[in-house]
């Protein structure tokens, strides 16, 4: 599965102590990047944290959000930027329709 993923991230939340430095004075920062099903108000459906350690997680401390974006292209069933308004309940009263051949 291929998927284009459009972020954006705050700099400004960036912990710098977590930069790693790789060979060649290359620098490094880790992210997290989690891939929503469903989209919210800004038609985002990718939130990108910073990774935790175990006992962060075991402590249930909260994540660093660090920014936000929305998949615009995949080559799977992976839902892409199509955000729909939702309807409100009290505006949906048609029952479905049974459509099934048996």
């Amino acid at each position: 599965m291929a998927q284009i993923i459009s972020i954006s991230i705050d700099l400004k939340k960036i912990d710098k102590s977590k930069i790693i430095e790789g060979k060649n004075g290359a620098k490094y920062y880790n992210l997290n990047v989690l891939v929503n099903d469903d989209f919210d108000k800004y038609n985002n459906n990718v939130s990108v944290t910073e990774p935790q350690t175990k006992q962060q997680r075991e402590a249930k401390e909260k994540r660093t959000f660090l920014g936000n974006g929305r998949v615009i292209w995949s080559n799977a069933a992976t839902p892409k930027a199509e955000y729909k308004e939702q309807e409100s309940k009290s505006e949906n009263t048609q029952q479905p329709q049974d459509d099934l051949p048996f």
